[in-house]
């Protein structure tokens, strides 16, 4: 009977899951820039074969290891089709199946380190409602996928930290979620895991219990997993991949505020609240209850896992949002454990002013952004309704009520406001007019080159033959040539590519002009598609 509550639950986590994730999963345009990047690569690998290297357009990409590459490549398989019929949603599934994962193995550590079932359930299910993976849910990049790898890891780490019966299966299961995740990321999940394991046996002063691992024959397999592709790429890019990967992206990021990202310690703390709602209140009011039980295996095992990687991550200068989501299953498993808690004063004062924060904040946003963006103004209605309702649900303490208020507060959000924020999307109705007017017998999108807008989602939806040229004289003088058979310029771009056109006796029209916001670079801007006369309709 145990055992069918405890299957129940668990198709329970996955039905939720699904309500709450696929809002926006097929109607939501690529994002810019990291998921059309990785999409585009991605794609490219299908269309040359090669499953090596990692190319985007002409350029190798060559800052995270091929692990999210092949996922999305097998999962976009019969989707790569014509650059102008290209839709994203194939490449998300890693993210997905990654988040359901980490959902699942929290479950599955939530029966090990709590106390009661409900417990286990509500620990899963907030991870599954949290905001950060919500959004990282819908996103083609590695971070949902690595969370997935890093929680199926610690699950096994626990059982072995407990004294659970850890067989030969559950041993190679650890080794090679632990490969997955260095395929995946490099070394984030190398470091959470280790420095989880490091803190316990410092705790405790032994280390024996990490033999039921069997390392004397799961390390080689963990190698075995690896190295081939390492080796592989080392050796098809002569060590410029390790050189990109370690010596810039990773060193710049540890040196300083890589790409602009750079903050002091502490930001991740601050976006803890906003992150983790609806379940502000609980994270938060865990965090004392946590350490005032840390005689507990369980809480140490899950102050371990939470407490060094978090303090690595707001050491380093570069910080992102997701960087912390390997850590998230600790936070809600042991807001989980101190449900039955009641906490401080001041700790409730602080946890329910978070929550109201937070509530205010995704609710202004949503109501705010048509109105910036020049949207309907009442897209955003149904999601500032749905985040108000479940900031009172969580306020109340019904947790699990607040839980299920996400769905409408996402479906509203990731549905209905995003997609329709037309001036967000301007790849996707470049393309539609490019669809419109360029001839049918260019399907693939060879000879595009645009002039004055390098967002990667264009590249993505247009072809991966698109050129991506400095200025406007030099788009005049590729439709001249003929390389390009149509040119994307934009205003900034236009006076130039008039002016290298009058010489060159170029007769052109502008078929269409495309207006929005690009949030990459916080600026509105404007793009003329550009056809030669002989290009008729």
């Amino acid at each position: 009977m145990a055992q069918e509550r405890t299957r129940r639950v668990a198709l329970w986590l996955v039905l939720f899951c699904l309500a709450l994730w696929l809002p926006g999963f097929f109607s939501l345009p690529p994002g810019d820039r990291d998921e059309s990047r990785f999409a585009q690569a991605s794609k490219q690998m299908n269309e040359t074969g090669d499953y090596v290297r990692i190319m985007n357009g002409a350029e190798p990409r060559l800052r995270k290891p091929i692990g999210i590459y092949w996922l999305q490549a097998a999962a976009a398989a019969e989707a790569a089709g014509p650059g102008l019929c290209n839709p994203i949603w194939p490449y998300r599934i890693p993210s997905l199946l990654g988040g359901l994962l980490a959902v699942l193995a929290t479950y599955r550590a939530g029966l090990l380190l709590t106390t009661t079932l409900r417990q286990a359930g509500l620990a899963a299910g907030m991870l599954a409602a949290c905001v950060l993976l919500t959004a990282e849910t819908h996103i083609a990049k590695t971070d949902a996928a690595l969370l997935g790898a890093v929680t199926l890891a610690m699950t096994v780490l626990a059982r072995a930290w407990l004294g659970e019966a850890v067989g030969g299966g559950r041993a190679a299961l650890f080794w090679l979620a632990l490969a997955g995740g260095v395929l995946l990321k490099g070394p984030i999940a190398p470091a959470v895991l280790g420095l989880t394991a490091a803190a316990l046996c410092v705790w405790e002063r032994r280390a024996g219990w990490l033999a039921a691992l069997r390392p004397s024959w799961g390390v080689p397999l963990l190698l075995a997993a690896t190295l081939p592709w390492f080796v592989a790429i080392g050796l098809a890019t002569h060590g410029a991949f390790f050189a990109d990967a370690l010596g810039r992206d990773l060193a710049g990021k540890l040196a300083g505020g890589a790409e602009s990202h750079g903050a002091p310690p502490g930001l991740h703390l601050l976006l803890l609240p906003l992150l983790a709602f609806p379940s502000t209140i609980p994270v938060l009011a865990g965090l004392p209850c946590a350490w005032a039980s840390r005689r507990e295996r369980a809480t140490r095992f899950l102050i371990a896992w939470a407490l060094p990687s978090w303090l690595m991550f707001e050491a380093v200068p570069t910080k992102l949002p997701h960087y912390t989501l390997p850590l998230y299953p600790a936070l809600f498993l042991l807001a989980a454990r101190g449900l039955d808690r009641a906490p401080s004063r001041r700790t409730a004062l602080v946890a329910r002013a978070a929550l109201l924060l937070a509530t205010v904040a995704i609710g202004l946003a949503s109501a705010g952004l048509p109105v910036l963006l020049h949207g309907a103004w009442w897209l955003g209605l149904p999601s500032l309704a749905a985040s108000a309702l479940a900031g009172w649900f969580a306020w109340r303490g019904r947790l699990a009520a607040a839980l299920c208020a996400a769905v409408p507060l996402y479906a509203g959000l990731l549905q209905l406001e995003l997609p329709n924020l037309h001036a967000l999307w301007i790849g996707p109705r470049l393309v539609a007019a490019l669809r419109q007017d360029w001839p049918a017998s260019n399907p693939r999108g060879a000879g595009l080159a645009v002039a004055g807008y390098a967002e990667p989602s264009l590249v993505f939806l247009a072809g991966t033959q698109t050129q991506l040229l400095p200025d406007g004289a030099q788009a005049a003088r590729a439709l001249q040539a003929g390389i390009a058979t149509a040119v994307v310029v934009s205003d900034r771009e236009l006076g130039r590519f008039a002016d290298a056109a009058r010489p060159l006796g170029l007769h052109y029209r502008i078929a269409a002009t495309v207006s929005g916001f690009n949030p990459s670079r916080g600026r509105w801007v404007a793009l003329n598609l550009v056809l030669p006369n002989l290009v008729l309709r």
